[in-house]
């Protein structure tokens, strides 16, 4: 049999071994697999178009799942048949979250087969024992080779089916170690057709590189219906759940979750996480959107004259180019001098805040820092800073500003397009055109 040499980081092919992919430039990571022969084209019976009008449909055809954070990153729950890969660092808790969900959805009369290549059915239960996840409706199976795994699933015929991890999983007529490029790719490929024709949801547990990236051909986040990506540091409280990839949902929506010694619990009012009472300069609260949730955010600068002939320029969870064209912002159009300062900036709980409607809070917040005078408390920051000074506007600010008002805050300021219609809101309205109208009402410049 003709065999074929692919990039395990890439998937790109080459007739031999190479030391470097031609097309990610990654060294070493050819990898030989064998090429199956081209079947001739055959008719199956059954295999016939089905009109979309005939095609049966429930709107809530969802499973719920108990845990209120998941269901607002699903879309509402589980839809069956579903394939969900769930990536994230080692020790972040994938394995316990689907511990937990296994347990709530075998309460519900569920019947959940977990098969683990990378734990025995003895420390699975000391985990759950842990977590109070003990149920009669979970099945464990300790098994590595795909055939066996799906002739068991076949036979129990599960409510969900958890996979952990995909990278453990092999084929044994593939010659390619387990976690190579070819192994992910076809074991993932025989889990799609499997869970579709069985209408059994499952769940991948999937490795990550030292780049946060999944470990495997990218072909595996195509073939899922949803990719669930778990953020935040092993050492931190909490822990973000973002969907990167949602067939059935939007992909904006992410849930927050505590780890505590029971496991992982839903933050319902994350925005208090994010934000602190400090009165201190070169401190400003913002909202940034997560899909339809508005978070309250804390941004922090600090700025002090450099000690070398370049000026230290360090962001924490926000864009550094953002950064560095906020701080000539403030230098050409505020007046506010720069060049010869360090800044750090940093955004409170390890949030990554990526759009642009924290800009302004940025700014003040930087202004602030560089002035030694704080923001009056209770006060929250939008807008969008342009290159000439000027505060664009930004979407969604109706659900930011109740957002605000619920914590407690008194006071917004917010470009001047987005004044319409605020007249509802308890807050104290403060319209401004440019950076230097905005710094001059908060810091009194």
């Amino acid at each position: 049999m003709k065999t074929r040499f692919v990039c395990q980081t890439c998937g790109a092919f080459a007739p031999k071994w190479i030391g470097r992919c031609p097309e990610c430039g990654t060294y070493n990571s050819m990898v030989e697999e064998q090429i199956e022969k081209k079947k001739e084209l055959r008719k199956v019976n059954g295999a016939i178009p089905v009109s979309l009008n005939d095609i049966p449909f429930a709107a809530k055809d969802r499973q719920s799942i108990g845990i209120a954070e998941l269901d607002r990153v699903l879309g509402g729950g589980f839809v069956k048949g579903s394939l969900i890969l769930l990536g994230g660092d080692p020790g972040i808790g994938k394995s316990t979250l689907m511990l937990q969900i296994s347990s709530l959805i075998a309460r519900n009369n569920g019947h959940i087969l977990y098969a683990s290549g990378e734990e025995s059915p003895y420390q699975i239960r000391i985990r759950a024992e842990r977590l109070g996840s003990v149920n009669s409706g979970i099945d464990v199976l300790s098994e590595t080779d795909l055939d066996s795994i799906l002739a068991a699933a076949d036979d129990m015929k599960p409510t969900l089916m958890v996979i952990d991890s995909i990278q453990t999983v092999y084929k044994s007529n593939l010659s390619s170690a387990p976690g190579s490029v070819a192994q992910v790719r076809e074991c993932g490929g025989d889990l799609m057709r499997f869970a579709k024709e069985r209408d059994i949801t499952t769940v991948l547990i999937g490795h990550v590189t030292k780049f946060g990236v999944i470990a495997g051909p990218k072909t595996l986040e195509h073939i899922v219906d949803t990719v669930l990506y778990f953020e935040g540091e092993k050492t931190q409280q909490y822990r973000i759940l973002r969907a990167i990839k949602n067939r059935f949902g939007s992909t904006n929506e992410i849930g927050v979750f505590e780890m505590t010694e029971s496991g992982l619990k839903g933050v319902e009012n994350p925005s208090s996480l994010f934000i602190s009472d400090s009165t201190t300069s070169g401190s400003a609260v913002t909202s940034v959107m997560e899909g339809t949730r508005p978070l309250l955010v804390e941004v922090q600068a600090l700025t002090c004259p450099a000690s070398f002939n370049y000026p230290q320029r360090v962001a924490t969870g926000i864009d550094y180019k953002r950064l560095a064209m906020l701080l000539a912002v403030l230098e050409r159009r505020v007046g506010i001098g720069l060049h010869g300062m360090d800044c750090f900036v940093n955004v409170v709980g390890g949030i990554r805040v990526m759009e642009p409607s924290c800009d302004l809070g940025l700014t003040l917040a930087i202004a602030s820092s560089v002035k030694n005078k704080a923001i009056e408390r209770g006060t929250v920051v939008l807008g969008e800073v342009g290159l000439g000074g000027e505060v664009r506007p930004v979407f969604g600010v109706e659900s930011r500003l109740k957002e605000a008002e619920k914590l407690g805050f008194r006071t917004a300021i917010i470009p001047q397009k987005n004044k319409r219609g605020r007249g509802k809101l308890m807050l104290e309205i403060v319209a401004v055109n440019e950076v230097r109208e905005a710094t001059k009402i908060a810091l009194g410049l």
